[in-house]
Parts: C-alpha cells; sequence; structure tokens
C-alpha cells in the first residue's frame, strides 16, 4: 500500500459526497418547482414527489460551462379521476424547459348591459 492511497480514498470520497449532495439538491429544487406549478394552476399534484428521468452533460448557452442537466417527471390531476403527464428540466439549479399545468386564465366576465328592468 503506498502513502497516496488514503488521499486516494478522501478524493472518491469528497466526489461522491458531492454528487449525493447536488443530485439531492436538484430534487428538492425539481419538487418544489413541481408543487408550485400545480398549486399555481389549481390542479392536484399527484404522489408529492418527482421521479429522475434522465441525466446528461450541456454547455450551459449562458455561460459556456457544462453543466449537469437532469430531467424530471410529476404527474397531476385536474379532477381527481384522471393523470396527466408533467416534466421539467433543471441545467445545474435553472429551470431551462417545463411542460405541465398551465395556471388558469382569468375569467372575463363581458358587459351584456342592464337586461333587468
Amino acid at each position: 500500500m503506498s502513502d497516496a492511497t488514503p488521499l486516494i480514498a478522501l478524493i472518491v470520497f469528497g466526489i461522491g459526497l458531492w454528487w449525493w449532495q447536488s443530485a439531492r439538491g436538484a430534487y428538492d429544487r425539481a419538487r418544489d418547482l413541481g408543487r408550485n406549478a400545480c398549486s399555481a394552476a389549481q390542479v392536484q399534484w399527484l404522489d408529492e414527489s418527482v421521479q429522475s428521468a434522465g441525466l446528461r452533460l450541456r454547455r450551459d448557452p449562458g455561460d459556456g460551462w457544462l453543466k449537469i442537466e437532469r430531467r424530471f417527471r410529476f404527474e397531476y390531476s385536474t379532477d381527481g379521476n384522471d393523470r396527466h403527464a408533467g416534466h421539467l428540466v433543471l441545467l445545474g439549479t435553472r429551470l431551462v424547459e417545463f411542460a405541465g399545468p398551465a395556471k388558469p386564465e382569468p375569467v372575463a366576465y363581458a358587459d351584456f348591459g342592464s337586461t333587468l328592468h
């Protein structure tokens, strides 16, 4: 055994810890974004979770650095009897793609004039 073995083990442990914290942070961010989107759209967020759907390296167009792109999926229901799939993509910690429930449009009431006499 060489003198570098403990140093290599410490480096590998540090990389593993960084990877786990990064993945956990991305999951928490995706969960919050999915929950908030469903709440804003006034739909039910099913299973109260997101599932990892993909992982890759991608260059950030904003700064040119390679970052981890993580895809997540979730499900929601509009009336409690149906299921719809949504997904979101995080590049680092930034949301770059979202497909899911849309915020309801405000209802505009037309003025039909006074019909009561």
